[in-house]
């Protein structure tokens, strides 16, 4: 058996437990699936985030462009 594929004791508090028993897809899923599949979407979640400040810091230079002009300005006065 690898590494990877030992397995460990960990303690976890009851209230712990009871909401990953609350979350569990289907009656005889793992702590380890269930873990292994929190791990997964706060990865994603990750990734999300990134796309999104990424995509924010884009429409940030565009819209300051669009709007921080002097025609815009010489409207403002006229």
């Amino acid at each position: 058996m690898s590494e990877d594929e030992a397995t460990t004791t960990i303690q976890l508090k009851k209230s712990t437990l009871k909401e990953l028993k609350s979350i569990r897809r289907y009656p005889r899923e793992t702590y380890n699936e269930i873990i292994s599949n929190l791990i997964k979407l706060a990865k994603e979640s990750k990734t999300r985030r990134q796309y999104d400040e990424f995509l924010h810091m884009i429409q940030q230079a565009k819209m300051k462009e669009l709007w921080d002009n002097t025609e815009d300005e010489a409207w403002e006065h006229a």
